[in-house]
């Protein structure tokens, strides 16, 4: 998938749909980041980025459900390693939610000792709700771990007409601070994970 960086105050339509009704709605989508430029905003000191492979089985996906909270979506989860001369960093994970309709692309940085470190919105294909990209927004799931809440309305904080978007997101997020806490504590991440 390729994404292309525009600059937001040139936002345009995207795209011009015709509802079952006749009437005109407007589509907007807008790429923030490529998945290359989320990864180096994560993680500015890494000098590599390797691809891991996550595999969970049937009792690690209802394991997700029961312990987090979150269902886990997928089995199979790719994972980019940030490395500095050869030392660990910690892990950027690129996922996708639907926000009202549309999908909402969005990086997490998880340290090494499974805290979230950082939270980048890619692209935003919604019509409203964009705030989710504001700093003050993302800012709170900083420090976070899978124990955490990780809720709206219960330690992350609405934003009025973005509620969907808030609830996708947040529940996206800790399904993947979840995720790495699982293969941190199997070893699927590697030694010292």
């Amino acid at each position: 998938m390729r994404f292309k960086l525009v600059d937001a105050a040139k936002l345009l339509p995207a795209a011009v749909a015709v509802a079952a009704n006749g009437l005109p709605v407007m589509a907007y989508a807008v790429d923030y980041l490529s998945p290359q430029q989320a990864q180096q905003a994560l993680f500015p000191q890494a000098d590599r980025f390797d691809v891991r492979e996550i595999k969970l089985d049937a009792a690690q996906m209802q394991a997700m459900a029961s312990r987090y909270g979150v269902p886990a979506r997928s089995a199979q989860w790719k994972v980019l390693e940030a490395s500095q001369g050869g030392k660990r960093l910690g892990w950027v994970i690129i996922d996708n939610v639907v926000g009202k309709f549309e999908l909402i692309t969005y990086a997490v940085g998880i340290a090494v000792d499974g805290s979230v470190k950082q939270v980048e919105i890619l692209s935003y294909r919604e019509s409203h709700g964009g705030e989710i990209r504001l700093p003050a927004w993302r800012q709170q799931f900083v420090g976070k771990t899978a124990q955490a809440p990780i809720k709206v309305g219960s330690d992350i904080a609405n934003i009025s007409g973005a509620t969907l978007s808030c609830s996708h997101v947040t529940e996206g997020i800790k399904r993947i601070a979840a995720l790495i806490d699982m293969a941190r504590s199997s070893g699927q991440l590697g030694a010292g994970a």
